[in-house]
């Protein structure tokens, strides 16, 4: 485990936007994440700051000890400055709660930002293992199995009666909230979204934006997760959850044929009207190159055009704030930023 500025993350793609996994046309990414305590610590927001600090050195000897994490970067947040703070939102690899100010919180991001840990964040230990398509199975067995290497080395806060118990009582139980990002832009076309997304809530399902809780739908990402935790086993929620992701695969997938059939022409219209749009913009605000970028992975997914899906994937990164300042080197005002996008895709795109 070594200690990092953020940098060194500029340089590379996580393993999570290559593309890969099962039905990556239409899954983005697969996440499983654990909220464990330590037993007779308070939860982090009664904590004192002397017990927040045991806390914060009893898990950074945990962890590092694992040899997922040997070639891991440490990350303290207060010697994060904002701007970093939000590169790793962006990246998906700590939560909004993290970002805020705090004394004691880190996160250590491992090989290829697979399996990261938030140290606290809501809870004492945020253990999240993000994967390349719809791989819940492989995801949970990577984060089972440093989870008990952890637990040999912590005392986590455990009870017969109510499972792992957690600073918010919707991840008391198993403390596992399984996800799933998908692209459905058919179904946004074909207004069956709506319907999609109160089916799923009437099943205990939740669907969000691409950050997670509290945020929006854009660019036709959604995320659904698991709510319940306490009274199902950990099998049944990704069992669970592999049932209706499969069943919204199959809706996204039967649309997509059904109007490619019958609207080709206006399918092929509005994705390369986005390419020319894209090509050739001095001037594109995230929300708008979100949605244009959508439209050309709907593309890429139905034939319609030729490009590299992991350099898509990654596109829908790098023009995040954030990701844009880094890569400039310096901060950027609304304007500056919209510019420094439009070029960034136009450079990007072949």
């Amino acid at each position: 485990m070594k200690k990092s500025n953020v940098d060194i993350l500029l340089n590379q793609l996580g393993a999570w936007l290559q593309g890969t996994g099962e039905y990556s046309d239409i899954v983005i990414s697969s996440r499983i994440r654990f909220a464990r305590n330590l037993k007779g610590f308070p939860f982090y927001h009664w904590a004192s700051d002397k017990k927040r600090e045991e806390v914060y050195f009893k898990v950074k000897e945990a962890i590092g000890n694992i040899p997922d994490f040997q070639n891991g970067i440490w990350m303290d947040m207060v010697e994060l400055n904002e701007l970093d703070r939000y590169f790793l939102l962006e990246r998906h690899l700590i939560s909004k709660e993290l970002t805020e100010k705090g004394a004691h919180k880190a996160s250590l991001i491992g090989d290829r930002e697979i399996v990261s840990v938030m140290v606290n964040e809501e809870d004492h230990i945020r253990l999240q293992v993000l994967e390349s398509g719809l791989s819940l199975l492989q995801a949970i067995d990577i984060a089972r199995r440093i989870d008990n290497e952890l637990a040999q080395k912590l005392d986590y806060a455990f009870s017969y009666e109510w499972g792992y118990l957690t600073a918010c009582p919707t991840n008391t139980g198993t403390g596992l909230r399984a996800s799933v990002m998908l692209h459905l832009p058919l179904l946004v076309l074909t207004k069956q979204i709506t319907n999609v997304i109160n089916t799923i809530a009437k099943l205990s399902f939740t669907t969000r934006g691409f950050y997670g809780e509290g945020t929006e739908a854009s660019g036709n990402f959604f995320q659904i997760s698991n709510q319940v935790t306490l009274g199902r086993s950990e099998e049944e929620i990704v069992e669970n959850l592999l049932k209706v992701i499969s069943q919204v695969i199959n809706y996204e997938r039967s649309a997509r044929e059904k109007f490619y059939k019958q609207e080709k022409l206006s399918l092929e219209d509005q994705v390369f009207r986005s390419y020319g749009m894209l090509k050739n913009s001095r001037v594109v605000t995230s929300k708008e190159a979100i949605e244009l970028l959508s439209n050309l992975r709907m593309g890429i997914d139905l034939g319609i055009i030729d490009i590299d899906i992991k350099q898509m994937n990654e596109l829908f990164l790098l023009i995040q704030p954030a990701h844009l300042q880094k890569l400039e080197g310096r901060k950027l005002n609304s304007k500056e930023r919209d510019i420094k996008r439009a070029e960034l895709i136009r450079n990007r795109i072949k």
